[in-house]
């Protein structure tokens, strides 16, 4: 049984990329719902923050059915 170790290695360092950044991603879209509660009085922050939340929250789910997509073979 031969192992890539390399490509072992790529897979892996990619996977703690992407892992870091969906992480950072959703971070910012909670941020963006407390800002919102924070600056509910003020309504163009609390849309702001509406948004930048459901913009991140739509970035972390079109990660993650991506990597379902790649995972299940039916999808393909």
């Amino acid at each position: 049984m031969h192992v890539d170790w390399s490509a072992l290695g790529k897979v892996a360092a990619v996977s703690l990329g992407v892992t870091v950044a969906v992480v950072v991603v959703f971070t910012f879209g909670v941020l963006g719902l407390s800002r919102a509660e924070a600056d509910r009085a003020e309504a163009g922050a609390a849309t702001a923050g509406r948004i930048q939340a459901a913009l991140c929250f739509l970035a972390c789910a079109t990660v993650v059915a991506y990597g379902i997509y790649l995972i299940v073979p039916q999808f393909h």
